[in-house]
């Protein structure tokens, strides 16, 4: 019976919960292994959010973005997916951001939610990429098209 149970810690190294995947990364994001990763056979609806970099912002044209970490964002992302997941019927979740240079059309964000029902996944969805992108400490540099650039905090409370 012991052995069973020491499989199954195994399984979770995080410990127990729905919470698959959650990474800072300076590699290019796959919507292919956020997906994989929320797989459950007790969920009936899976909700995939994907951010990408788009071409302008405020109406005038980004030529070149890049994305800088505090070094306690993955814990902070963590905190955000565990209030989430006490507050939904979470059976997998799974966020990833991007840190580093982008490009237009680049994945920037990847989060994704399965549940037994499509409802609920779309509403955990939403409050996971809402609550990181105001929660976790990850900061835009933006480049515009007439030379000048800002910081946009993803903290703006």
């Amino acid at each position: 019976m012991s052995h069973t149970h020491h499989d199954h810690d195994h399984d979770r190294p995080a410990g127990p919960g729905p919470i698959r995947l959650l990474a800072v990364r300076d590699g290019a994001l796959s919507v292919d292994e956020v997906f994989a990763a929320v797989g459950d056979d007790a969920a009936g609806g899976t909700a995939l959010f994907v951010g990408t970099v788009r071409d302008h912002d405020g109406g005038a044209p980004v030529t070149a973005l890049s994305y800088s970490a505090h070094p306690g964002a993955e814990s902070e992302l963590r905190r955000v997916a565990e209030k989430v997941a006490a507050d939904f019927p979470v059976r997998a979740m799974a966020a990833v951001h991007r840190v580093g240079d982008l490009r237009v059309g680049d994945l920037a964000v990847v989060v994704a939610v399965s549940c037994p029902h499509r409802a609920e996944a779309f509403e955990a969805c939403r409050r996971l990429i809402d609550d990181l992108k105001r929660e976790v400490p990850i900061w835009k540099h933006q480049t515009f098209a007439d030379g000048t650039e800002e910081w946009v905090g993803a903290c703006s409370r």
